[in-house]
């Protein structure tokens, strides 16, 4: 696989521009209730330089009514889905809806920050999606290419940690060496973590896991019968943070199943799966799935005394 050979630049004006700007306020459906909530005071302008709009650290941490800080999930994953079909919707190229589908990232990964989430998963392109026609994987790895470029001051100004998973000897050489900057660039950022799984599936994690043990086994750095999930958990591509297990995961665009993601780390999440189209999901969603998953109980196997 190689990049697309056409300049990021062009990408970027030709294809992925058009968009209209956020505006003032936005009116936000929370259960039965719309809220107006000023969308400069939760979300980041980006501009070609990359500023960002001040906050006090006060409203940085506000949470709206409806969220109990002691009952925020830890770590949250996201599948987001639906991004061709909202191009499809407006008769646009489906690129248009990859890069519609980069701001709703943008504006959860500034709530994330704002509400003290620690880490935030995104499935960005599985395995299977290497199927997709030629043209449209080319213009996917310029895209997180030309995102990651665009997005870097911003998210260091955010102390913001990235980490990227995934099978990365099938991304071009140029997103590979991107990777490995970024990730380089942030190690030592301490607030959100986020982790974009690209060319990532469940099985894949679960297979690589099993063979770097293998090779373990055959160096004599562990035995048969040592073998346990906590080994196993260890080899997983997950175990770049403190929190591999998601408490919530959320899938947009109506469908609900968990499409080869975190296969081994979903054992005890819980699930929330929207309407919303990734490109359109938006706080309200956010805050929904939030309401929704604080009202569960999590028993992880066993019952109430």
């Amino acid at each position: 696989m190689v990049s697309l050979q056409l300049p990021l630049s062009t990408i970027n004006n030709k294809i992925f521009s058009h968009f209209n700007p956020k505006p003032a306020s936005c009116l936000c459906r929370v259960g039965n209730r719309s809220r107006a909530f000023p969308c400069n005071k939760y979300s980041i302008f980006r501009g070609g330089e990359g500023t960002i709009t001040t906050a006090t650290a006060e409203e940085e941490r506000l949470l709206p009514d409806e969220l109990r800080p002691e009952l925020m999930p830890k770590h949250v994953a996201v599948i987001m889905d639906g991004n061709g079909r909202w191009a499809r919707q407006r008769n646009l190229p489906t690129s248009f809806g990859h890069r519609a589908g980069v701001r709703a990232l943008t504006d959860l990964i500034d709530l994330c920050c704002k509400w003290g989430i620690r880490v935030l998963t995104v499935f960005a392109f599985s395995t299977e999606n290497w199927l997709r026609p030629k043209l449209e994987v080319d213009i996917l790895m310029s895209l997180f290419e030309m995102v990651l470029k665009e997005e870097l001051k911003i998210l260091m100004r955010q102390d913001v940690r990235i980490s990227v998973i995934g099978d990365s000897k099938k991304l071009p050489k140029s997103l590979q060496k991107l990777k490995t900057e970024v990730e380089d660039t942030t190690k030592n950022n301490s607030g959100l973590q986020l982790i974009i799984a690209i060319s990532f599936s469940g099985q894949y994690d679960i297979v690589q896991a099993c063979k770097s043990i293998v090779e373990k086994t055959k160096d004599g750095v562990i035995q048969p019968n040592d073998i346990t999930e906590a080994v196993i958990e260890q080899e997983l591509e997950t175990n770049c943070t403190k929190f591999p297990h998601p408490d919530l995961l959320i899938r947009t665009s109506g469908e609900q199943r968990i499409s080869n993601f975190l296969l081994w780390q979903l054992a005890y999440t819980e699930l929330a799966f929207v309407k919303s189209l990734w490109p359109d999901f938006g706080k309200a969603d956010f805050v929904d799935a939030l309401c929704e998953f604080q009202q569960r109980k999590r028993r992880y196997g066993g019952r109430d005394s």
